[in-house]
């Protein structure tokens, strides 16, 4: 299936369009994080650290799945080649990775046993 020559600007500012709005999401969420901590330090509450963890990891969480996004929509319409579908999974897996170490810091165990432990 051949992608028509005026798509690619579209899908290269559509990919664009979701990187930045990670970056942003991780900047914003950094700051008002901050903001939320130092109010509740000063309200000498003991869950602050915990609090501000939580909040990063999920804003992390979410700007990764943006970047996963982007680089899925890239490479399927944009460079289709053996190289990027390679590039692509070693980005996945990466990231994935990274998703879930997240998790683990955030909820203290792997997904799929959160996802057990909800069941039951």
């Amino acid at each position: 299936m051949e992608t028509p020559e005026i798509a690619f600007p579209v899908i290269t500012l559509i990919t664009h369009l979701l990187e930045y709005f990670a970056v942003c999401l991780i900047s914003f969420s950094f700051l008002h994080a901050m903001i939320r901590a130092l109010r509740q330090f000063l309200q000498k509450r003991k869950d602050v650290w915990e609090n501000l963890r939580l909040y990063m990891g999920k804003a992390l969480q979410l700007a990764l799945e943006f970047l996963v996004a982007a680089d899925i929509i890239r490479t399927v319409f944009i460079e289709p080649t053996r190289d990027g579908i390679i590039s692509l999974g070693l980005l996945i897996v990466v990231r994935t990775l990274l998703i879930w170490s997240i998790t683990v810091e955030i909820e203290g165990c792997w997904p799929w046993q959160l996802a057990k432990n909800k069941k039951g």
